[in-house]
């Protein structure tokens, strides 16, 4: 699914994190809330999605962010 991400208009950056009891924290970013959804409607994806939530996952927490405020150091 990373590759097809990447490939997407509006693509910036993936970064994932684990923590030691095994959660998962996933992190995509694109460059405008309209290529966000067409990555969130991308039949692969969707598909993806579905065999996740069938085979893999007990729950999940999906939150779409708006960056309100950035700092970067250094610039």
């Amino acid at each position: 699914m990373l590759e097809l991400a990447r490939g997407m208009p509006g693509f910036i950056d993936f970064k994932q994190f684990r923590g030691d009891d095994g959660e998962r924290v996933s992190i995509i970013v694109f460059d405008s809330i309209e290529h966000e959804a067409a990555w969130r409607h991308h039949p692969e994806h969707t598909e993806a999605q579905r065999l996740g939530r069938a085979n893999f996952y007990s729950s999940y927490d999906i939150s779409v962010c708006e960056v309100l405020r950035r700092s970067v150091f250094p610039t």
